[in-house]
């Protein structure tokens, strides 16, 4: 289902660039796979789309909210991708008001697809998506990953059991995974 390592992508990303000036100081920057992941240990959560209701609510402000914890125990980046382009992102990310995880737009879905996660959201009117996990990555490889049960395509509900920060901050300190889950439910926009 998964490749060991992490995939060989280009990724679209925009970065301020305050020589630009004006109400948009961004410019178009390519980020690789390497430039991500090569001699670092990085947390990817990886979730339908920006705006979404539990990925809002819950996924990536609690990755944000540990981010302090994750650092204590080596990490050094903590990434949450989406197949979404960087605008939205970056939107995504003010509006929520995130400080520490950084925001990687998949615009074209290909790490997605070459991780073996795109899946068909046609039952929501999104297209092809991600569907929700996080991984721990070492240097490129991929030493931890949490899928969410019920991987498929239009899948009625959005399992949120495995992929939240919890689960891997337990996996890192060693420990079990917190009991408490939040329950299972149909996937809203």
């Amino acid at each position: 289902m998964h490749p060991n390592n992490v995939p060989q992508v280009t990724f679209k990303t925009r970065v301020r660039d305050e020589s630009i000036g004006g109400d948009n100081p961004f410019r178009w920057q390519d980020v690789t796979t390497d430039d991500i992941f090569k001699g670092r240990k990085v947390i990817v959560f990886a979730l339908p789309g920006a705006f979404t209701p539990t990925c809002s609510s819950t996924h990536a402000p609690r990755f944000d909210e540990l981010y302090d914890e994750f650092k204590a125990l080596g990490v050094d980046e903590i990434y949450c991708l989406s197949v979404n382009d960087a605008f939205v992102m970056f939107q995504w990310s003010k509006h929520l008001g995130l400080q520490n995880v950084r925001m990687l737009p998949d615009g074209s879905g290909e790490f997605t697809r070459k991780m073996g996660m795109l899946v068909n959201k046609d039952n929501l009117g999104f297209g092809m998506r991600s569907w929700r996990y996080s991984m721990l990555v070492n240097d490129g490889a991929i030493e931890h990953l949490f899928v969410e049960p019920e991987f498929s395509d239009n899948c009625p509900t959005d399992p949120f059991e495995v992929s939240d920060a919890d689960t891997m901050l337990a996996t890192l300190k060693g420990g079990e995974a917190p009991a408490e889950k939040p329950e299972r439910r149909a996937f809203v926009g």
